[in-house]
């Protein structure tokens, strides 16, 4: 099947090299330095799930409609590029792979009356170098509808992606979003401080920054009447007594996650874009969890603080030392 893989990052690059390597016309669209690795050497995968050299075609936009489109790139950079390759994907069936909350919702206003199919990637990867990925924690890709509905685009999707990779359709999608949003609370302070997120979570102070956070996170999604979806592990009474319950529960749920990563230094989705010099989609995960508690009554002090934070490091270029994020946090 012709399939055309919108963004070439940590997680589009490994979703295009999978699709090659099960043997799909795979057409990627990047740019800059990404854009000539991938034309002069393929996308070069590695890790967890094998190494695989994808000899695909790349270019700066579509110049033909695919059979099936899928969005790989940040969340605020998603609208652009369904914008760019507007004319290429009439009809076409597309699959957004974002963090956070909003970007699934703008690129579904740029394409009125088509059922667009959420994507919520569970495996770990790094942008290693242009063209060059690897997979630190394999786990499954779960689809769903972003609102309530007819689930069918979903189902067809996952038919054409299951060979490639795991992938599955959950009935509460938005739920199981939410959930995705609490664990990406693990991005902030790495992107803050240059830690993997092992070492964030290994630092008791700043585990419980963290978990406060998360914490935060929950009782937003509460107040907006979400009932979280189970993901890696972590189920809906888990995340209620990760919000209500004593903080050392949390802390384990935030081991837990470290154990899952495993010992491969994980530097989350915020910070390797930090590294790389590009904006990072923190206002679509710490956020919007600030965005999204207007009006409910719950506080967020800790994700607008994290939120705040990021964005000093992606206009400074240097990063914060823990004590400072610790005593910023208590104050």
């Amino acid at each position: 099947m012709r399939i055309a893989v919108l963004g070439a990052g940590a997680i589009g690059g490994t979703i295009a090299a999978l699709l090659d390597r099960a043997g799909h016309d795979v057409h990627v669209t990047a740019r800059g330095e990404t854009l000539a690795a991938i034309r002069e050497h393929g996308i070069q995968l590695k890790g967890a799930w094998g190494e695989h050299t994808a000899r695909v075609t790349a270019t700066h936009t579509l110049d033909a409609a695919p059979e099936l489109a899928i969005l790989t790139t940040k969340a605020m950079d998603g609208a652009a590029a369904v914008t760019a390759n507007l004319d290429a994907l009439k009809g076409v069936p597309l699959v957004v792979v974002q963090n956070g909350l909003g970007g699934i919702e703008e690129v579904t206003e740029l394409m009125p009356g088509r059922a667009v199919v959420g994507a919520l990637a569970l495996f770990a990867a790094s942008w290693v170098s242009p063209g060059v990925v690897t997979v630190t924690a394999p786990a499954g890709t779960w689809l769903g509808m972003a609102t309530e509905g007819d689930d069918s685009p979903a189902r067809a999707a996952a038919e054409v992606l299951a060979p490639a990779l795991p992938v599955s359709v959950v009935d509460n999608f938005v739920g199981a979003r939410w959930t995705k949003l609490v664990i990406n609370q693990v991005n902030a302070i790495p992107a803050i401080t240059g830690l993997s997120v092992q070492e964030v979570i290994s630092d008791t102070a700043l585990r419980r920054v963290m978990v406060r956070g998360m914490r935060e996170a929950v009782r937003v999604g509460r107040a907006k009447g979400i009932h979280f979806g189970t993901v890696n592990g972590l189920s809906h009474s888990t995340l209620l007594l990760v919000a209500w319950g004593p903080l050392w529960a949390g802390e384990v749920v935030a081991l837990r996650l470290r154990a899952y990563l495993g010992d491969v230094p994980n530097p989350g989705s915020t910070l390797q874009s930090i590294r790389r010099g590009q904006p990072t989609e923190i206002d679509y995960l710490t956020g919007a969890v600030v965005a999204q508690s207007a009006g409910t009554g719950v506080q967020t002090p800790v994700n607008a603080l994290l939120t705040e934070l990021v964005h000093e490091v992606e206009r400074t270029g240097k990063f914060l030392p823990p004590e400072t994020v610790i005593s910023r946090a208590q104050a």
